[in-house]
């Protein structure tokens, strides 16, 4: 079932383009979320960003209009070749860090000298996520929202630092490349989106 994220400023848009391809479309508000029914049996289910609970009318833009973002927010991208967090106050960033390690690839050989690159490999990932984590302590350490993504790995590692207990980490999960500034820009715009599962008759 793939997930579908769409800005709020495109909702309207592309529910009557769902209805353009399967038929006129029901709308029904269950389980905190909007769901549509085409006349050919395709269906969606759209959930609020932030994990936030939909009860209002089954309307698309009482639904879009429900999209709202929270006062502080946070991103946290974690991969082994580098971060990406951002303190976000509404839709406006306003404290940003975007770091690169490196961190020794796979080799092919064998027996001690293969160990002797895995413990080094190790050891640089697990340097690489302490420097993430004191980066995230200090951007986002405050805040209570947090929406991550990268590797599951590197973003457990880092969240074990017992000064981010309290984020609160909301969808949906980012699958990015290694971060960079582009990569952290379309992550925010991601954790605003309208998260949509497709099912196609």
């Amino acid at each position: 079932m793939p997930l579908v994220l769409v800005p709020p400023s495109r909702w309207e848009r592309w529910v009557d383009n769902f209805s353009a391809s399967h038929g006129a479309t029901e709308l029904v508000t269950a389980d905190a979320a909007l769901r549509g029914t085409g006349e050919d049996g395709s269906h969606f289910e759209a959930h609020l960003p932030f994990a936030a609970t939909y009860d209002g009318p089954a309307e698309v833009g009482a639904f879009a209009t429900a999209a709202v973002v929270p006062p502080q927010w946070g991103v946290l991208l974690v991969r082994k070749g580098g971060f990406a967090i951002a303190r976000m106050e509404g839709g406006a960033m306003v404290e940003h860090k975007i770091g690169q390690r490196h961190v020794q690839g796979r080799t092919k050989a064998g027996g001690q000298s293969q160990q002797r690159f895995a413990r080094r490999r190790d050891n640089q990932a697990r340097q690489a996520y302490e420097a993430a984590a004191e980066h995230a302590v200090r951007i986002v350490g405050g805040t209570r929202t947090l929406v991550t993504g990268g590797d599951h790995g590197a973003v457990d590692a880092v969240l074990t630092d017992p000064r981010l207990a309290r984020a609160v980490v909301v969808g949906p999960w980012l699958a990015v490349p290694d971060p960079r500034r582009a990569v952290l820009d379309q992550a925010i715009a991601d954790a605003q989106a309208i998260q949509v599962e497709v099912t196609n008759a």
